[in-house]
């Protein structure tokens, strides 16, 4: 039961930084940082996007608009840590 817990625990915290690294990636697009007709650099953005797209699209179609900013991912994230929380405040009482 432990190793299942950690197992969704880790890839819980590895779609944290995939997120983080999404928004850093469109921040860096959005400005012209990065050069956008490099194929790799088209390539992890599509990776990027088509991994926290799927999740961040209802939490924006909820959210009211704000103009040009979107604090899906802040959001996202939150429920991340939540869950996270939820989970091993439930379990440490099992192995305690």
């Amino acid at each position: 039961m432990i190793a299942l817990f950690q197992t969704i625990d880790l890839a819980l915290n590895l779609y944290t930084w995939v997120l983080i690294a999404s928004a850093i990636f469109s921040w860096l697009y959005a400005f012209n940082v990065i050069n956008s007709s490099n194929q790799f650099v088209n390539s992890v953005g599509m990776f990027l996007y088509n991994v926290t797209e799927p999740l961040l699209r209802p939490i924006r179609r909820m959210l009211p608009n704000l103009g040009g900013i979107d604090i899906s991912p802040i959001i996202l994230l939150l429920i991340i840590f939540f869950l996270r929380s939820l989970m091993w405040n439930t379990i440490f009482p099992l192995v305690a």
